[in-house]
Parts: structure tokens; C-alpha cells; sequence
């Protein structure tokens, strides 16, 4: 009980001087990011963009697709380019053929004395710091002036519709007057500007390091990897390998309890339904339908990676453009598995309560419906929204606001947050009779009733940003909900409630699960808060960043190497206890977030993690690849997994029809891991490849993408993609079957479950 006692309170220690340095960390980017400077001015007097400009262009941008529709210093969609590192080589391109052209009519006549000197010229033009605090201003060269204006008149007309950028909006999958103002299409190109100047622009006193830390890779303008980036790839390295070690001994070392002696019958066949846990299963009946709406806009969406905007032909993106394909498929993948666990939550806390509360069923029907509301409504607000182009006050308040993960708009946001107190409040009234009363899982039962507070409170860093804030703040705290929420307080709460379904059915001690939740949070947390950084080493932030981001992120991976192998010995005590075989599928889906967590969370992770490779593949397919094996991988099979426990307990037993289980298990991670290695890590690595040798833009350029070696790689996930949806298909088959065969178990007054459950 005393070793108990001391590791919460480390990891309480561990919460608060994390999220301390992360917010200071914070400032330090608030204080430290990209001036928008009042006015861009050449020396011969003309006003090329005002401070205005760049903030309306930011909002233009988002309302028009945003992070759906390209990206902006890496974050974003893959179809269209990274628009920072576009701007940054168009410029360059267009400012060194002016000055070759000073020299010479024809530029290929310039001797490499010549080449040499334009091209030092052009390095030293775009890296000199001309901005001017005290003015507000950003002076260039009228020969730069001009260059600018260049590059502007492109973006102007790409997002209009000149008909000469038919063929390339189709490449880039964009819709034909995706901003239809003139005033609007000016500040988009502002925006651009900005966002590129911060790429190239020394930082004050740091001569050769850009406000995005040289990032992207552009040789034209003396854009390398910094020693800082390369310096701290290796730090975390071996920290990697060193902190790897050290779990290894320590687990080795340490004295292993004796495994505990699953009973001899199921501990759970006599519980009882209560009138709230019965109420969840349209829930998780929900959850199948939105998974199998997110698998049919992804395959559209990566389809239009080869057809642009058509659908086998068909004139799909009329009615349903890039950006609204891709809105869906990656909010539907937040949704279903977040309500996949909301529910979860809702389904034992009275059996762990060991009563029903009153008005609980009231509570859990009224989320239920709001939830339903609110998906519903956002999806169309958005997708009415990008049709009609509404504007940016429509996007932001109830359309897409262009966030990649954190798309709907902020009166949605409102209410969802609204929506997650709720249930938190709903778990805390449940789960108190057993938040007071001492026994071995009280501990595990705080930490699903502390994780699941979080889970609603974080979420306001949804609503921190505005339509003014700064670029570099918005992705900071964008960051803090899509990373910190996602991947961090709601991963606490399922791996809490994993393990006591595991203690409930006997597998594991309590006392011993007790232990090791509060330990593996605290490694994990450890790691996890600050590592929340490594997203952001290019978004206009300090060297700092880059530093704490990249030793922390890397000690995130440590605790995943020991998740697989726990799993699978779970599973293999499983396997000698005949009424267990009920469990089966359920538990095998715990195992494959253990293989998902090693390999797409962890090895495809720590892929892309270190400074010196981000540095080249931000942007591209590789984070793709790591995206979709930790996603559905990891938080996507564990959802299954929940569902499928859930509904063991709200139908007879008998009404199950095992036999779909099987092939919708395989299809699915069969099918996941096909669509990741055989299709996005070889397109990403390709890319890498040309961002490598020549600079970003090239690897994101219409040339590579639509080259015939990465429209192969996409025809290639055909297969995986078939595999995994019939899966997916199996799945929901299992439970129209379950929903048509048989009623829920008879319901238990309110009270009577407590002495079963315990």
C-alpha cells in the first residue's frame, strides 16, 4: 500500500512539473513566433501586403479547405501542396530569374562566376531579417517586389478560375473558385507570403537559423537541416536505446508476483444489465455505422489522389469535394472511437459502483442524443459550408474550421465540451459507492474516474484559439487537444478500464494492476506531455522546442515495447480456462493494440520523430503511415475490442454469431497492415527520397504525386483497402445479427447489481 501511496504521488509530481514546462514552453513560442508585420514594403515605396492581409489570409485559408487542402509548414493533407514550401521555391525560382536576367538576356548564357554570384545573392536577399520593430514593416527589393508579385498572381488565379489551372486544380484536387472573392484571394497570397518569409527570415541574432528552423529543406535559399536538429536526432537515439535498456532490466529485475488463478466460472455471466447499461448499446451500434462512414470517405478521399475530382469517372466533388471527403474520414475516426470508450465508461461504472444512481438512464439517453447532434450537425454544417463557400465567420462558428482532427466549428466545440462533462459527471456519480469504499481496485477505479475528468476538462484547449490568433499558437494548442486528449488522458482511461475488465475476470490481481496502471501512466505521462512537442519543431517555434520535444518524444516509445508482450501473456492464460473462449475475441483485439502499439505507434513513430528526420518527411506519407497504424491500429482495435466486451454483457451469450468474428478480426488488421506497407510507407519513403535530393516542394509538387510510381502505390492499397472493409463489413454484420436475434438481458433493479459485481 506504501509503494502504492508513493507512485501517485510521483505521478502527481510528474503532471504538475510537466504541464508546468509545457506552458511555459508555450509562452516561450507566444513570445518568440514569426512577427505579422503591418505592412510588406518594397524600397522603392509600393505596399505589396498589410498585417490585415496576412490575418484574413489565415483565415481564408482555413475557411477554404485549410489543413484538408494542403498545408502550411507541414501540417496538413498530402494531396495539394505544402503551400509555405511552394511559395518559398516559386519565389526563389522567379527572384534568381530576375537577377540572371539583370545580368544577361539569356540566363543559361551565365558563366558559373556569374551563376555563383546570383545565387549567393539570392541566399543573402531572402535570409537578411529586414523587419523593423519599431515601423512594423518588412522592406524587400524592387526585383523581389516584382518576384512576389509573380508567385501571387499564380495563387490568385490557381484559387479563382482562370481555366489555365484547370488541369492543375484537378491535380490538386481543389474545387474551381475555391475563393471566389478577388479582396479574399489578395489575403490568401499574403498569408502564403508570411508564411514562407518565416521559413527563409534569419531569426534576430541567430544568423543562419530561419523562425521555422530551416525548415523546408530549400537549397536555393540555404535551407539545411540546422546543428541543432541533427544534434539533439542523435540525443534522443540513445536515449531511445538507453531508456529501452532500462525498462527491460527493471522489469527483468523486479520480483513478479505469482499470476493470479482465473475462477473456475465466469465472474460477469450473473451480472445483471442495469436500466443505464442497457441504455448504452445504441451506442456502440452507432460506433459501427460512423467506423464504416469513415472507411468509405477514405476510400474516396485516396482516390482522388489519382483522378483529382472524380470518382471513377464521376463527378464526385460537385457534391463532394477533397475537402469534405477528408473532413469526414478523419473526424469520423475521432468520433466513433471516443464514443466507443464514452460508452464503455458508461457500461461498467455500475457494475464497479455496485449500483445504478438515479436518473443515470435518463443522463445516458440525453447524451446519447446530444452526441448524435452534434456529429450529425457538424458534418453537415462543414460539408454545406465548403459547397457554398460561406465564408470564414460561417467556417470557424458552425462549419469546418480547416484543423486537421479539430475541424468542426467552434459552436460545435461548445457543446461538445459541454457534452464530455457531462459524461464525466455520469462515470463520477456512478462510480462513487466504489471511490469510497477501501479495496485492492479502488486505485485503478480513481484512475478511470481522474482520466475520464481530464478527458472533459482538456478539452476546452479546444476553444483557446481564435480567428485572430496567431498561426504558430493555434497549431501549439491544436497540438494540446489532438495529442494530449487523443493520445494521452484517453489512452489512460483505456488502458485503466482494460485493466479491470482483465481484474473483474481474474486474470490479473488487483493489487498487482493497481501498481502497474499508476506506474506505465507515469512513464508514459513522463514522456507523453512533453513529447507533445516534437509536433511543433517547425511552426514558427524556438530551438528549445526542437530540444525538450525531441529527448521526450523518444522516451514516449520506451513504455510500448513491454505493451505487446503483456498482451499476449494475457492471452495465453486465457487460453487454459474453457468459459474464457467468450472472451476470445474481445482480448485477441487487446492484442492487436499491442502489436499496433510497438509497430505503428512505436517503430513508424520513433520513424519520423527525431529532429533529423522530420527535418525531410513532415508532410509527407510517412506520417501518413504512422497514422494509420496508431490511429485504427492502436485506438481504432482497442475500441473494437471495448465494443465487442460491452455487448458480451448486454446480449445472452448464445445470440452472438462468433463465426463473423474471426474473418472481420483478420480482414481488419490483415487488411491495416497491407494499406501501411504496402502502399503509404513506400509512397512516403519515395517522397522522402525527393525531398531529400531536391527540397519539399519537389516531393509534394503535382510531378511527384501524379508521378506513375506514386499513383501505383495508391492503386496498391486497392487490396488492403477490400480486405480491411469486409472486415469492417463482417463486423457490422455480427451486429445487425445481434440486434435482429435476441433482447438485451433482463434488466436489474437499481441496486441489485452490487453483489455480483463485486
Amino acid at each position: 500500500m506504501r509503494h502504492t501511496t508513493t507512485l501517485w504521488r510521483w505521478l502527481a509530481l510528474i503532471f504538475v512539473l510537466s504541464f508546468g514546462a509545457l506552458g511555459y514552453l508555450g509562452y516561450q513560442i507566444y513570445l518568440t513566433a514569426p512577427p505579422i508585420p503591418k505592412s510588406v514594403v518594397s524600397t522603392d515605396g509600393q505596399v505589396l501586403f498589410t498585417g490585415e492581409q496576412v490575418q484574413r489570409g489565415q483565415q481564408v485559408w482555413l475557411a477554404a479547405g485549410g489543413q484538408q487542402q494542403g498545408s502550411v509548414w507541414g501540417h496538413g493533407a498530402y494531396v495539394a501542396p505544402d503551400w509555405s514550401a511552394d511559395w518559398l521555391h516559386r519565389e526563389a525560382v522567379a527572384l534568381k530569374d530576375l537577377r540572371a536576367k539583370a545580368i544577361a538576356r539569356d540566363p543559361a548564357a551565365l558563366t558559373a562566376t556569374e551563376r555563383g554570384a546570383v545565387e549567393g545573392a539570392l541566399k543573402e536577399e531572402m535570409r537578411t531579417n529586414t523587419y523593423d520593430a519599431a515601423t512594423g514593416t518588412v522592406t524587400v527589393s524592387p526585383q523581389r517586389a516584382q518576384a512576389i508579385r509573380q508567385v501571387a498572381d499564380h495563387y490568385s488565379s490557381l484559387f479563382g478560375n482562370d481555366q489555365t489551372f484547370a488541369k492543375l486544380r484537378e491535380q490538386y484536387a481543389m474545387v474551381e473558385n475555391n475563393v471566389p472573392a478577388k479582396a479574399d484571394r489578395q489575403a490568401l497570397t499574403a498569408f502564403f507570403f508570411w508564411s514562407a518569409w518565416a521559413a527563409a527570415t534569419d531569426r534576430p541574432n541567430d544568423p543562419g537559423v530561419s523562425y521555422t528552423s530551416n525548415w523546408p529543406h530549400e537549397p536555393l535559399v540555404g535551407n539545411t537541416m540546422t546543428t541543432s536538429s541533427a544534434m539533439w536526432s542523435m540525443v534522443s537515439i540513445i536515449l531511445l536505446l538507453a531508456g529501452i535498456a532500462a525498462m527491460l532490466w527493471l522489469h527483468g529485475a523486479s520480483k513478479h508476483e505469482e499470476e493470479a488463478v482465473p475462477p473456475k466460472a465466469d465472474p460477469l455471466v450473473g451480472v445483471k444489465a442495469t436500466p443505464s447499461m442497457k441504455a448504452t448499446r445504441k451506442y456502440f451500434f452507432v460506433v459501427i455505422g460512423l467506423m464504416l462512414l469513415q472507411i468509405a470517405m477514405g476510400a474516396i478521399t485516396a482516390h482522388y489522389a489519382v483522378e483529382g475530382t472524380s470518382f471513377f469517372g464521376l463527378p464526385l466533388s460537385e457534391i463532394l469535394p477533397y475537402v469534405t471527403s477528408r473532413t469526414v474520414h478523419t473526424q469520423m475516426g475521432i468520433f466513433w472511437i471516443a464514443t466507443a470508450w464514452l460508452a464503455t465508461g458508461l457500461y461498467i461504472a455500475p457494475m464497479l459502483g455496485g449500483k445504478e444512481p438515479k436518473f443515470q438512464k435518463l443522463g445516458v439517453d440525453f447524451l446519447f442524443y446530444a452526441l448524435l447532434v452534434i456529429v450529425v450537425g457538424s458534418t453537415a454544417f462543414g460539408w454545406l459550408g465548403s459547397l457554398q463557400r460561406a465564408g470564414t465567420d460561417f467556417s470557424f462558428w458552425i462549419g469546418n474550421q480547416g484543423l486537421e482532427f479539430t475541424s468542426m466549428g467552434r459552436v460545435w466545440q461548445y457543446l461538445l465540451f459541454v457534452g464530455l462533462i457531462l459524461w464525466a459527471v455520469l462515470l463520477g456519480r456512478a462510480l462513487w459507492p466504489a471511490l469510497k469504499t477501501p479495496s485492492e481496485s479502488r486505485g485503478l477505479i480513481a484512475m478511470v474516474f481522474l482520466s475520464a475528468t481530464c478527458i472533459g476538462g482538456f478539452y476546452a484547449t479546444s476553444l483557446t484559439w481564435g480567428q485572430n490568433t496567431h498561426y504558430s499558437m493555434v497549431e501549439y494548442w491544436r497540438w494540446w487537444l489532438v495529442h494530449l486528449w487523443v493520445e494521452g488522458f484517453f489512452e489512460v482511461f483505456a488502458t485503466a478500464v482494460i485493466a479491470l475488465i482483465f481484474t473483474k475476470l481474474g486474470l490479473v490481481r488487483a493489487s498487482s494492476a493497481n501498481r502497474a496502471i499508476v506506474a506505465e501512466t507515469i512513464v508514459f505521462l513522463f514522456g507523453g506531455i512533453l513529447g507533445t512537442l516534437h509536433h511543433l519543431y517547425w511552426t514558427g517555434t524556438p530551438v528549445s522546442v526542437i530540444a525538450v520535444g525531441a529527448v521526450f518524444s523518444a522516451l514516449e516509445v520506451v513504455p510500448l515495447t513491454l505493451i505487446g508482450l503483456e498482451a499476449l501473456q494475457t492471452w495465453k492464460r486465457s487460453q487454459g480456462t474453457p468459459w474464457l473462449a467468450a472472451y476470445k475475441w474481445p482480448v485477441l483485439y487487446f492484442v492487436a493494440v499491442g502489436f499496433w502499439n510497438t509497430v505503428g505507434a512505436g517503430l513508424l513513430g520513433f520513424a519520423i520523430n527525431p529532429p533529423a528526420s522530420l527535418y525531410y518527411v513532415q508532410g509527407l506519407n510517412m506520417t501518413a503511415a504512422h497514422g494509420h497504424a496508431a490511429l485504427f491500429g492502436v485506438y481504432g482495435m482497442l475500441g473494437i475490442g471495448l465494443l465487442l466486451f460491452c455487448l458480451r454483457g448486454l446480449y445472452a451469450r448464445h445470440l452472438h454469431a462468433d463465426g463473423l468474428l474471426k474473418p472481420a478480426y483478420w480482414g481488419l488488421n490483415i487488411g491495416l497492415a497491407m494499406m501501411v506497407f504496402l502502399s503509404l510507407l513506400p509512397a512516403g519513403i519515395y517522397q522522402a527520397y525527393a525531398a531529400v535530393t531536391k527540397g519539399l516542394w519537389y516531393a509534394r509538387s503535382a510531378e511527384v504525386i501524379h508521378s506513375p510510381v506514386m499513383e501505383t502505390l495508391v492503386w496498391l492499397r486497392v487490396p488492403g483497402d477490400i480486405l480491411f472493409s469486409v472486415g469492417a463489413v463482417l463486423l457490422a454484420a455480427y451486429a445487425v445479427k445481434l440486434l435482429r436475434r435476441g433482447t438485451s438481458p433482463q434488466v436489474a433493479p437499481a441496486g441489485d447489481v452490487a453483489a455480483v459485481a463485486r
